[in-house]
């Protein structure tokens, strides 16, 4: 077994799984751009980053859930948001373990990051980083705002 797929059958430092899952939610490419906007559709299907300080959700302060902006699953809570100053709405851990799934390729190991995808579909979310001393994880899950969207409490 090479060492990239080792890595992706690893633990990450909280636990959550680095294995590729089998999404319950597919659909074809031409489906993901009729769903999605252009922007939205480069960062969840391409792995995209929207540029830091442009989303609306980085300042959404109000309780309730961050759900996935291609399937509506559950991912992260805003009692679990902070400001980490990058641009990026962040957390510092995701509503479950099963919720999100981590992967790590050698580009993201040189980085010392994990990607972060929904497990329901497989889109792309952005990154977690073990950088974060001051939350109760010491994970700061820096997420594209475009790949999330809010439903208050």
């Amino acid at each position: 077994v090479s060492s990239v797929a080792m890595a992706v059958m690893a633990m990450s430092s909280s636990g959550v799984a680095l294995a590729q899952g089998n999404p319950s939610v597919k659909h074809t490419e031409e489906e993901w751009r009729s769903l999605l906007s252009p922007l939205a559709y480069k960062v969840l299907r391409e792995n995209g980053t929207e540029r830091s300080f442009t989303s609306t959700l980085n300042n959404e302060n109000r309780a309730g859930i961050f759900a996935c902006a291609g399937c509506s699953a559950n991912l992260f809570s805003s009692k679990a948001k902070f400001d980490s100053g990058t641009g990026w709405p962040s957390f510092y851990e995701p509503v479950s373990k099963e919720a999100i799934q981590l992967r790590q390729t050698p580009r993201d190991a040189f980085f010392m990051m994990k990607e972060v995808r929904c497990a329901t579909c497989d889109s792309h979310q952005g990154h977690v980083f073990h950088d974060a001393p001051s939350t109760p994880t010491g994970d700061r899950y820096c997420i594209n705002g475009v790949a999330l969207k809010f439903i208050p409490d």
